[in-house]
């Protein structure tokens, strides 16, 4: 297979090379190592591994990062091996075998357009517990809230066609966060991928991972919850917008006399009226007008926010409007029902509605329109 094999490092041992010798003896001719800035004393496993004629060594000379490492290792294949059919990343420690690199190798150029990554079983034996509780926890958040499901969001084991890397180049990233951001790269140009299961190794622990637990988890989940952010802004620019549209309608209606002596007619007119102006025709109406009008003004601006800003979606205006409206008929109806259902359940009240049951109604309607929107509206 014409696939070139790229392997960034950072202060290896002996297992290095244990790692060059498993590739060579599968077959691979194409070996690119980046030595990300390696201390003095860890420069040997490299000058040894430039020794075999598959291999190409290159060197940054102060450590910028894994993400940096990969996007060197691209940049040189694009450049300098224009029939290689794709790369495989690999980590250098061991973790990913020889046969479980060959197999996702083979399935990319079977596949042709879709990425191959090489995805670990963490309910296996002797999988470390933070690592298993890590993982798991990142893949349901990456399904919650970025509606992309990936059963192992950490793997190094990636087979990328060719074709797709002038992309991952442009990638923002240089460090571990690279990789999430990888995802994402994908998911927005509608780039699939499949997953190989990959046998799930652990050395010593896994403790000689250059990976920080606590600061590079943070800048992995700041990825991943920049769309709530994002999500929660909208909402609340356009509920601002819906008040103060409301605010300044009813001001500017209470000062004309246009809509005095008008009746409302119809049976739903009238409740309305009874219910919101104690059965003063022209109050309600000032009420509706300033309403509806300040909430169809406001779900425009939410609709394209959201369309262009927050899911950034290629999915057309046309195919995607009704949908977003009628997510917001459902939600109303939802809203009214899920209130009435708990004062029903709970006991009633205004303080209880409106201070608690009507919050938490809200809370959940948010959460359950960001999956339907990112799922089915904007997907």
């Amino acid at each position: 297979m014409n696939v070139t094999i790229v392997l960034p490092s950072l202060n290896p041992d002996e297992k290095l090379n244990s790692v060059v010798d498993g590739l060579i003896a599968q077959g691979f001719k194409d070996i690119v190592i980046v030595n990300d800035g390696s201390r003095p004393e860890n420069l040997a496993p490299f000058e040894k591994a430039a020794l075999h004629p598959e291999v190409t060594v290159l060197t940054h000379e102060v450590n910028k990062g894994k993400g940096r490492g990969l996007k060197t290792a691209f940049e040189f294949v694009l450049e300098k091996r224009p029939d290689s059919l794709g790369v495989v990343t690999v980590d250098g420690d061991g973790q990913h075998t020889s046969h479980d690199i060959f197999s996702c190798a083979e399935r990319m150029i079977a596949e042709k357009d879709k990425v191959v990554l090489g995805c670990r079983d963490f309910d296996s034996p002797g999988v470390p517990p933070k690592s298993r509780f890590g993982n798991k926890t990142t893949s349901r958040v990456f399904s919650m809230f970025c509606g992309m499901k990936i059963s192992d969001t950490q793997t190094g084991l990636r087979a990328i066609p060719r074709e797709y890397l002038p992309l991952l180049v442009k990638t923002k990233g240089e460090r571990f966060e690279y990789e999430t951001e990888m995802f994402f790269a994908l998911h927005k140009n509608r780039i699939s991928w499949v997953e190989e299961k990959i046998d799930t190794v652990y050395i010593d622990d896994n403790s000689e991972t250059h990976f920080n637990p606590f600061l590079d988890s943070i800048k992995i989940y700041r990825i991943i919850l920049k769309f709530i952010f994002k999500y929660t802004l909208s909402s609340l620019i356009c509920c601002v917008i819906d008040i103060g549209l409301f605010n300044l309608l009813n001001i500017l209606l209470a000062r004309t006399t246009l809509l005095d002596g008008i009746k409302i007619k119809t049976a739903l007119g009238r409740f309305f009226v009874r219910v919101f102006s104690g059965g003063n025709d022209t109050i309600a109406l000032k009420v509706l007008i300033a309403t509806v009008v300040a909430r169809i003004i406001s779900s425009i601006v939410n609709y394209i926010l959201n369309r262009n800003a927050v899911f950034e979606s290629a999915t057309s205006v046309k195919k995607s409007v009704w949908k977003y409206y009628l997510l917001c008929f459902v939600q109303m109806i939802l809203a009214a029902a899920g209130v009435f259902g708990l004062s029903a359940l709970f006991g009633g009240g205004e303080a209880l509605e409106g201070l608690v049951y009507k919050p938490i109604v809200d809370v959940l309607l948010f959460l359950f329109s960001y999956q339907i929107q990112q799922r089915w509206v904007f997907r």
